[in-house]
């Protein structure tokens, strides 16, 4: 199918990620996919082709390679206009109407069950790609750093994950050879991941991707130790969750420009805010509206900016539990990034802007992707209806680039 996309030159595809959408079998996410994107595609980009950000869980994954399931969902893109250009494979199973918390990180990379999911992906991706277009795969920084005891153990798990990730980069090196397909899979930092920030995402690909994966792409390719590096860079790209960024303190600057001088692509973009709890005015009221973001599904690690670094708290009840004296947190929930502010508390809306503004004399990534995916546990007052709202955050993204 040609394929017109909803390109806002030199950004590239923007869409949405349909983790937002509940479902774990892929019966149930292509009902979904169904429902909301003729309408969203409609509203946001109706002269033009629709990319879409597209979350199977495992199991969805298999279903969708059974009978003629993979056939048809090309052909539904096909009549609608629509294509799939980025996937979420960063949570493993069930994401909605369950506890989540830090089992999103569960199979980690040190798993071959891991490894199995993001190559069945990959592959599936690069059935659904339309030629001439790079596909990327988004997937967690690792493991949960709080599974691993002392530092035997974490570099153990660190060593592991960069083998099992070296071993998709030459999968989809040769995946490209058959394929003319080009592509990537983007390890996206959180709080209490093994990877959180800036320089841990450089020391991971110095000393475990670059370290182990060049004498290994030399023996097995056939390549000089250039070519190497190059090829483990082209296909393990960083996911720039802005959200997570913020959470970090780190400057859009500060961060791009750090992996652009360590050659280290942005894979994708994934468009976020996280909760900005700033307490000069009110402090007591303050708590009071925080409270209403307590919820049991999702992990929403707290972090502050102290002078020794960044602070982690594991959860926001954890930080509840025993209240402080602070002057700035920042929470990690996805709040809708045209939110501003949410009566004593702020979002960290400006680091997008920020993001968005750099990139307009920056190369930044080919993919954009906003993941809001806390629809279904926002406080009552915050939610509209949900195709209304993504609609919206994808118009206030694009108001942005217009700028």
């Amino acid at each position: 199918m040609a394929i017109e996309s909803m390109e806002l030159s030199p950004f590239g595809h923007i869409s949405y990620c349909t983790n937002i959408h509940a479902g774990e079998h892929w019966e149930e996410v292509f009902d979904k996919l169904k429902q909301y994107i003729p309408r969203i595609k409609t509203e946001v980009s109706p002269d033009k082709s629709f990319g879409i950000g597209l979350r199977l869980s495992d199991i969805a994954s298999k279903e969708l390679l059974e009978g003629n399931n993979l056939t048809e969902f090309v052909n539904w893109m096909a009549e609608t206009d629509t294509y799939v250009f980025t996937m979420n494979g960063f949570p493993f199973g069930s994401f909605h109407n369950t506890v989540v918390k830090d089992q999103v990180h569960a199979p980690d990379w040190i798993t071959q069950a891991r490894l199995d999911y993001s190559k069945r992906l990959l592959f599936i991706l690069s059935q659904i790609l339309p030629q001439g277009m790079s596909g990327g795969v988004s997937t967690n920084p690792v493991g949960y750093r709080h599974w691993f005891k002392g530092q035997s153990e974490s570099e153990g798990a660190l060593e592991k994950g960069a083998s099992q990730m070296l071993e998709v980069a030459l999968y989809l090196h040769q995946l490209e050879k058959e394929t003319g397909k080009y592509l990537h899979l983007d390890i996206e930092p959180e709080p209490d991941g093994f990877l959180e920030n800036s320089p841990e995402v450089l020391d991971f690909f110095q000393e475990y991707l670059l370290r182990l994966g060049k004498p290994k792409f030399q023996n097995e390719l056939g390549v000089s130790a250039e070519e190497a590096e190059r090829l483990i860079k082209r296909h393990l790209t960083l996911c720039y969750d802005i959200c997570h960024f913020a959470l970090a303190y780190e400057s859009p600057e500060y961060t791009l420009g750090a992996l652009k001088q360590a050659g280290i692509q942005v894979g994708k973009v994934q468009v976020s805010a996280a909760l900005r709890i700033l307490f000069d005015a009110e402090p007591n009221k303050v708590w009071q509206v925080l409270e209403a973001f307590d919820e049991s599904t999702y992990l929403h690690q707290v972090t502050q900016q102290t002078e020794e670094g960044v602070k982690t708290y594991a959860d926001l009840p954890d930080l509840l539990a025993h209240k402080g004296d602070f002057t700035e947190l920042r929470a990690h929930f996805h709040v809708p990034i045209f939110l501003e502010r949410y009566g004593l508390l702020q979002s960290t809306q400006d680091q997008i802007k920020a993001v968005v503004d750099y990139a307009k004399t920056h190369a930044v990534s080919e993919h954009w992707e906003v993941e809001t995916y806390t629809w279904d546990v926002l406080p009552a007052d915050l939610k509209t209806e949900m195709g209304a709202c993504i609609i919206r955050e994808l118009q206030w993204l694009k108001s942005e680039f217009e700028s």
